[in-house]
């Protein structure tokens, strides 16, 4: 798989289909992260689901990518207003 700089997908298909997870920010970090997840599925559903929760509900909330790469609810945000996110 072809990279950018920024460790993502050169092909927008497979960045947005790459597994994820969505975590609560307090548990992203810890030992047991991997049994903390809450949801999982491509990254495009998971975006998708925490951007259009509350400002305040995706306030405490991670998705954690394949390959390690956790995006906070701001990136969550500007993720699902990007021309490339799928409908």
């Amino acid at each position: 798989m072809n990279t950018t700089i920024r460790a993502e997908a050169a092909d927008a298909a497979a960045f947005w289909n790459d597994h994820a997870v969505v975590l609560r920010r307090e548990a992203a970090d810890g030992v047991f992260h991997g049994f903390a997840s809450l949801h999982s599925g491509t990254f495009a559903d998971m975006v998708r689901m925490v951007a259009r929760m509350s400002e305040s509900e995706r306030a405490n909330l991670v998705i954690e990518k394949s390959g390690d790469r956790q995006y906070s609810p701001a990136e969550i945000a500007a993720l699902a207003h990007r021309i490339d996110f799928p409908a």
